[in-house]
């Protein structure tokens, strides 16, 4: 008889603890097809239920129970998780002390992040293998595993919608009795998949909306749905990596690309920051200047916090105002929206470990594209380039 895939394997899902974060790392049908594959899947008692997925359901697919997360972390060879490790209050231990060597970790790391190093270094420290799916490449075998793609499309998104919750007036130009209402104007800096979402709900909600990016293709995307858009002067082949993602430019070009937008900025009422570099520190768009001289009640929502915010002023996981200006620095927004962003994630997360076990073993292939970008450690050791890059570490 053929051994399944993931026999002799067990898979632990945590409950997540970042605050107001409701996703969970499986739903039943992916911890349905674990199972089938012959693996052992412990959840976390009540883990799913702030995406409406109920201890029941887990069970009538073959999960366990476990009310004692550490217990979970003790027995399980792989852990599926949404957000990075973080300080568990209820145990009044940090996630990655819960863990052993050797154990395997997927989830969302964000290494490169400031706010993230002192988890990494305890990764190195546990001698723990940490695999980062925001280092997932955008291939076309990986298309099936790309949560960042997924969670960006929520992103984009709901940023939108906080930032017209929060804004003191109307965004669509609305006509009475009195006179015309004119439109807030959106501008959302970074043309990806978050922006184009952001780019198209801030026009179905009726305002004036603009885009920037440095690359021409992402620019031409936003104007085909109707943003107007603002040049950088950024030449296209300083602008474009790897991929045809941004790369990160030098201070120069930065300096450069921060005057072009200045004027759009200050006179947004709302401003979406999504812009990223693959694998490294998001780059400082919006300065503590620029916020002076935006209009009082204007909204900033920096979607690009969890790799340092695209905002100066951004404060990861907090919403503060500052010279008038509402800032907002969460750093789970896809949580907001947990039914719709769980089920994606739940795919991509089980689409990436699928792709490499191999008879009931994790296979770290560090030739393997997807793993070489993806890896963060190992065996003691930091792998992930941006890591290493601002860790200062190699």
């Amino acid at each position: 008889m053929l051994k399944k895939q993931f026999e002799g394997l067990t898979f632990g899902v945590p409950k997540e603890i970042m605050g107001g974060e409701r996703r969970v790392a499986a739903i039943p049908n992916t911890v349905k097809k674990l199972t089938e594959g012959g693996a052992r899947v412990l959840l976390e008692k009540e883990a799913g239920i702030g995406s409406y997925f109920s201890d029941e359901e887990y069970k009538k697919v073959g999960a366990t129970i476990i009310d004692d997360v550490q217990e979970l972390f003790n027995q399980s060879d792989v852990i599926l998780k949404v957000k990075e490790p973080l300080f568990n209050k209820d145990t009044e231990k940090h996630e990655v002390d819960m863990m052993h060597e050797g154990q395997t970790i997927i989830t969302f790391l964000h290494p490169a992040a400031p706010s993230n190093h002192e988890m990494v270094k305890k990764l190195i420290d546990k001698k723990v293998i940490s695999l980062t799916l925001d280092g997932i490449p955008r291939i076309s075998r990986a298309q099936s595993m790309d949560a960042l793609t997924s969670m960006s499309t929520v992103a984009g998104y709901k940023s939108v919608l906080m930032a017209a919750n929060r804004l003191p007036k109307f965004i669509p130009m609305i006509g009475t009795a009195v006179g015309m209402i004119q439109p807030s104007t959106v501008l959302v800096v970074g043309i990806g998949v978050a922006g184009l979402q952001a780019v198209a709900t801030a026009k179905r909600l009726g305002g004036v909306v603009y885009a920037i990016d440095i690359r021409p293709d992402a620019i031409e995307h936003a104007k085909s749905l109707g943003a107007k858009t603002v040049k950088t002067g950024v030449p296209a082949d300083i602008a474009i990596g790897k991929g045809g993602y941004a790369q990160n430019l030098p201070k120069e070009w930065l300096l450069k690309e921060r005057e072009a937008i200045k004027d759009t900025v200050v006179k947004a009422d709302i401003v979406i920051l999504t812009a990223l570099i693959p694998g490294k520190l998001a780059p400082v768009l919006v300065t503590e200047e620029m916020v002076k001289q935006m209009k009082p009640g204007s909204a900033i929502i920096d979607v690009a916090i969890d790799q340092g915010g695209n905002c100066e002023l951004t404060k990861g996981g907090e919403i503060t105002e500052q010279y008038g200006v509402s800032i907002d620095g969460t750093k789970n927004i896809p949580g907001m929206v947990p039914t719709s962003s769980t089920w994606m994630f739940a795919y991509n997360i089980y689409n990436y470990a699928a792709a490499f076990v191999k008879d009931g073993k994790v296979v770290i292939d560090t030739d393997d594209e997807i793993i070489a970008s993806s890896l963060v450690t190992m065996g003691g050791k930091l792998y992930h380039a941006g890591a290493c890059e601002v860790m200062g570490l190699d």
